[in-house]
């Protein structure tokens, strides 16, 4: 195993865009309707927390490989938040212009998260 370098989540563009993303999210889910607080409402938020939180909690781990991991855990999340999203398109849930515009940003989350981890495990 290799020790990891320093990782500043702060300067990582992964975790910035994860954080704009969890913005949008909230202000997505401030329309959905309330019989879906407890449900979609509660498991979208949670999950685009989730999303910046490990890669955060990740970053300050001691291998790449264990930094890896956390990244992986902060990818599915961003899959979860995907399939909660179309969810949230087959319901006719919120306005679908933003709706869209989460569609688009989330996979581009996603490929860049995925592309960091293939990064620090060829080091």
């Amino acid at each position: 195993m290799t020790e990891v370098s320093k990782h500043n989540f702060k300067k990582m563009i992964i975790w910035q865009e994860a954080l704009d993303l969890c913005d949008s999210i909230y202000k997505y889910t401030e329309k959905l309707p309330s019989k879906e607080k407890f449900n979609l409402i509660s498991q979208m938020e949670r999950c685009s927390v989730s999303v910046p939180s490990n890669i955060a909690e990740g970053s300050g781990k001691r291998t790449d490989v264990h930094f890896a991991e956390f990244l992986t855990t902060s990818l599915t999340s961003c899959y979860e938040l995907e399939t909660q999203l179309i969810i949230c398109q087959r319901r006719k849930y919120g306005l679908e212009s933003e709706l869209e515009q989460l569609l688009n940003q989330v996979p581009i989350l996603q490929s860049k998260i995925y592309m960091f981890r293939e990064k620090i495990m060829k080091k």
